[in-house]
């Protein structure tokens, strides 16, 4: 039986995230003896909002294979251009089919093709989408004729729904992992079907962070309901979590996947966009 094994890490935040990630994935793909790199980097710009191009250049020079997504894609205008011509960073399928790029993917992995699907929630977010349900299932219809080895990172708010999903498509996709609420969640397993799951990745930038943002002014807007500024927290120990999974190349099917935290209380961060 052949496998291949696939590191997916959370949602990369900001210069703090950019950093622990260039300082341990080396590390980390050998420990784990990965095949493939999977990132959701919708917030990794140094201002904690969007993706650039040299950002995603510095995901390709670390071996990154698919860069996911979510609400947040499009808040550096200069992504739009490189969306629209590459196929290693994809948006929510779910968005309207005008919108640049594409919300699914394939690469090659030790000669075998893997596809990639990102899709976001409705639940509890601003963006009007259609269902990310039925986007998904479009998608498969498409996908699971040019392989059985099948990733969906799931961009959403509730756990419900990330897990409506897992359920939906347990036994016809390899893996389907949460991301967006930069938390990781401690409920990985493989699912009747052989899906592998996890409700959320996590992510990766400063340990003592709110979800990756300084703080201060978030608690200040929950006392006071009053606007207020939210900046990258690049205060010491970062750290990155993720999974690792792998799966059967015959059948699709996963069989194992392990949470992965790494904190580092020494890591030099370049604060420069």
């Amino acid at each position: 039986m052949t496998r291949i094994r696939v590191l997916f890490l959370g949602d990369i935040v900001g210069a703090a995230g950019l950093a622990i990630f260039q300082k341990h994935i080396k590390r980390l793909r050998e420990q784990y003896r990965a095949d493939a790199i999977i990132v959701n980097g919708e917030n990794s710009a140094g201002s904690g909002r969007g993706i650039t191009p040299a950002v995603m250049r510095l995901f390709k020079e670390q071996g990154v294979n698919v860069v996911t997504s979510g609400n947040h894609i499009w808040q550096k205008p200069e992504i739009i251009n490189y969306i629209a011509q590459h196929t290693d960073l994809v948006r929510p399928i779910n968005f309207p089919a005008a919108t640049p790029g594409s919300g699914m993917t394939t690469f090659i992995c030790k000669g075998i093709e893997i596809g990639v699907i990102n899709v976001q929630g409705r639940v509890f977010m601003r963006e009007l989408l259609s269902c990310p349900f039925r986007a998904v299932e479009s998608a498969l219809t498409y996908l699971q004729h040019k392989t059985p080895i099948i990733f969906i990172d799931v961009h959403a708010e509730a756990t419900s729904e990330k897990m409506g999903v897992a359920y939906m498509f347990d036994g016809r996709v390899s893996a389907v992992v949460g991301t967006h609420t930069h938390v990781q969640t401690a409920d990985e397993r493989i699912m009747p079907g052989g899906t592998a799951y996890i409700t959320d990745l996590g992510m990766a930038g400063s340990l003592n962070s709110m979800i990756g943002m300084k703080k201060e002014p978030i608690i200040q807007n929950f006392l006071t309901q009053m606007p207020a500024r939210f900046a990258v927290d690049t205060s010491l120990p970062l750290f990155m979590t993720g999974v690792c999974i792998e799966v059967d190349t015959q059948t699709g099917k996963a069989t194992s996947i392990e949470r992965i935290r790494v904190v580092d209380d020494a890591v030099q961060i370049d604060t420069q966009e």
